[in-house]
């Protein structure tokens, strides 16, 4: 059952954690290239921030973007702030989510993110602490995969499976963790059954686009080749 006050909290800690992280660059590390092609880890560290501020729309009603050509624009126009705005960004924004998140509300009801892309409210704390805790890998800075909490990689794997469900590009597939968790996913596609297993982290990896794969192992078919999310 989702706790969506429980994830607030975890969102809180993992914000704390990336700060803290950053809080030990400088300015010139900023502009270094992040994991992310095309993107330093000032557009990371801005896209985070950005994204805070998307998520307190969602979450009272208004559309989560403008549009895609605003999003984007907003993190090229922030990418190459100096380091203390990006943490005070970071900051205000984070803090400004956690004051959204804690208004009352009805956390069952249905709320719209970005094209038309609709979930329970409740799921809305979850999905930012996707983002801060994943970004925060992205960053390259020696915070890996197998550093997040077992529980987000084992939830981030639900989601990632239930969202490739049916896909008409991924065969069916069975994911399977070394420390017994299965889950099922694609179907769309012709070819399989295909059964991926290796360690969780791999395998949140290679959903989540982070990894290629080359650690896992694969039975019945090659591993598939997964759209971009």
């Amino acid at each position: 059952m989702i706790d969506h006050e429980r994830d607030l909290a975890s969102v809180h800690e993992a914000t704390d954690r990336l700060l803290a992280a950053a809080s030990s660059w400088d300015n010139a590390a900023t502009a270094e290239p992040s994991r992310l092609p095309g993107w330093t880890r000032g557009h990371v560290l801005a896209h985070v921030a950005r994204n805070a501020d998307a998520l307190v729309n969602v979450l009272q009603g208004r559309p989560m973007y403008a549009d895609a050509a605003t999003r984007d624009a907003d993190i090229a126009r922030d990418a190459g702030r100096p380091l203390d705005v990006h943490l005070a960004d970071l900051r205000d924004s984070g803090d400004r989510f956690q004051a959204a998140g804690a208004e009352p509300a009805d956390w069952s009801r249905t709320v719209e993110l970005r094209n038309g892309v609709t979930d329970s409210a409740s799921r809305i704390p979850f999905r930012r602490w996707v983002e801060v805790a994943l970004h925060h890998v992205d960053l390259g800075v020696g915070y890996e995969l197998e550093d997040l909490p077992e529980e987000f990689v084992l939830r981030e794997i639900d989601f990632l499976a239930e969202r490739f469900a049916g896909h008409k590009d991924v065969p069916s597939t069975a994911v399977r963790a070394d420390d017994g968790h299965i889950w099922t996913t694609g179907g769309g596609a012709e070819g399989g059954p295909v059964a991926v297993s290796g360690p969780a982290p791999e395998l949140l990896g290679w959903l989540a686009g982070r990894r290629d794969g080359s650690a896992l192992k694969t039975e019945g078919g090659p591993l598939p080749e997964l759209p971009p999310l």
